[in-house]
């Protein structure tokens, strides 16, 4: 997976420079709260926050949009909405978790503009399995050419399908099948209950197989 490059310059240019600190030994949730101090973000804090969750965001939307030849554009959009909205933030220690939705949200978003993605498709997109969880491991070699048509055909139905989801239901499903985080995890990040997490996701894969019931069915 190829990491892209976010620099300072292209969150915010007009933004003087600071003295050096040693922000890399503060904790995340003091950085969050420095970049939230004044009118913009302190310029040494958000970049330390670009650094150590560069990765993070470079995985999300690697999962997502695989092939999408504009990932790294997509990741400077990720980057310039936190540093607008950052401040918006009441709950430091769940940035992680609002990091996340910023950037599937800004996917989706870039996903209803797109009529059609010429192979938006891999063959470790996850598949329906039949307790309702997803595997994101296809297991084929060397698939034939009808068979793989076929697999990119129904992620590309199941993608547009998560996208159609209300984004709470969206949020918990990504959290749980592209970052594989635990029940417990999501509900600390999204700030809800562990029943109301396994609820939201229960529901989003019934409606997900609901929609995509002659995919599942080998129609």
């Amino acid at each position: 997976m190829s990491q892209s490059t976010v620099s300072w310059s292209t969150v915010d240019a007009t933004v003087p420079p600071t003295p050096v600190q040693q922000v890399e030994k503060l904790p995340n949730y003091d950085l969050i709260l420095r970049c939230q101090a004044d009118a913009r973000p302190e310029r040494s804090a958000f970049a330390e926050l670009m650094r150590r969750y560069q990765s993070h965001v470079d995985k999300i939307l690697y999962h997502l949009a695989p092939d999408w030849q504009d990932r790294a554009d997509l990741a400077q959009e990720v980057w310039i909405r936190v540093y607008r909205n950052i401040k918006r933030l009441q709950e430091p220690e769940k940035f992680r978790g609002w990091l996340s939705r910023i950037a599937t949200n800004l996917f989706y978003d870039e996903l209803r503009k797109r009529k059609r993605v010429s192979n938006p498709l891999s063959l470790d997109a996850p598949r329906m399995m039949d307790d309702g969880e997803m595997d994101w491991e296809i297991a084929s070699d060397n698939p034939s050419p009808d068979e793989d048509m076929t697999t990119r055909e129904f992620y590309e139905q199941l993608r547009e399908a998560i996208a159609d989801l209300p984004e709470v239901f969206r949020t918990t499903i990504v959290l749980r099948e592209i970052e594989g985080m635990a029940y417990e995890e999501i509900a600390e990040i999204t700030g809800v209950s562990l029943g109301t997490v396994k609820s939201r996701i229960a529901r989003a894969r019934q409606r997900l197989q609901s929609q995509l019931q002659n995919y599942l069915n080998g129609g």
